[in-house]
């Protein structure tokens, strides 16, 4: 079943899309032209394939679905999941993967400023954001948990891995990178260390999942070496509190 979004307003698309999921497990969704929600609070067992532009919080509060964009998506993609999965052919915007929760994004290309911010994680429930190219500023900003890998594939000469302040007050979770980075970027509060056994079959089970959804070469990627940023402290703002 195929929907078209045209230039149509978001209400009455997503009205369109929920009635269909009713019927069926997956619904797509043609021409899209910036329409916001798409996929939001979408259920286990159910997908929604987009092909166009979406608008921002797409997939927002993600309960355990899927949705695979053909394109390239605007700001907080995948704000608050719960769980399921996003699998973006293109790059994003700002604040891709605001607080989630659990589930899994996987970005073909690049990733704009404060992916992953305020990740957080709960006992079995630990999201996942895979980046292929590079990221903007404030990576991981404030993250609580979870873990980040940045490929750093294609990548153009001058171009950085990520922006400034990256893991800007991070107190949890982990940060994968591959290959050169700007520890300049760095926030003071995060430590660069190497990968044990653990991490590596970890990293290894993200990257030939990325390797699968966009045809990269696996081989290729992991010829590289990678580090793992992870934060120094719980309490990377305590020394701006005064003691009792």
């Amino acid at each position: 079943m195929t929907v078209e979004a045209g230039l149509r307003r978001y209400e009455a698309v997503n009205e369109e899309i929920n009635k269909e999921l009713e019927k069926r497990k997956k619904v797509v969704v043609s021409d899209v032209n910036g329409q916001r929600y798409i996929g939001c609070a979408l259920d286990a067992g159910k997908t929604v394939e987009v092909h166009g532009t979406p608008g921002n919080d797409m997939a927002c509060y993600l309960n355990g679905g899927k949705v695979v964009v053909y394109g390239n998506c605007q700001d907080a993609v995948g704000n608050t999941m719960n769980g399921g999965e996003i699998v973006v052919h293109g790059h994003s915007g700002d604040a891709m993967g605001y607080g989630m929760r659990d589930g899994q994004i996987y970005i073909r290309d690049n990733v704009a400023c404060r992916g992953g911010i305020h990740m957080k994680e709960f006992r079995q429930m630990r999201p996942v954001l895979v980046i292929g190219k590079n990221a903007g500023s404030f990576l991981g900003e404030y993250m609580a948990g979870g873990t980040i890998v940045l490929l750093g594939l294609d990548m153009k000469r001058g171009e950085k891995l990520f922006g400034t302040h990256c893991a800007s007050g991070m107190h949890g979770g982990k940060i994968f990178v591959r290959g050169n980075f700007p520890k300049e970027n760095l926030s003071p509060n995060i430590k660069i260390a190497n990968l044990d056994d653990t991490d590596k079959k970890e990293l290894e089970g993200y990257v030939k999942k990325y390797c699968k959804y966009f045809d990269a070469d696996y081989e290729k990627i992991m010829s590289k070496q990678f580090k793992k940023l992870v934060p120094a402290t719980s309490r990377p703002y305590a020394n701006l509190y005064t003691p009792n």
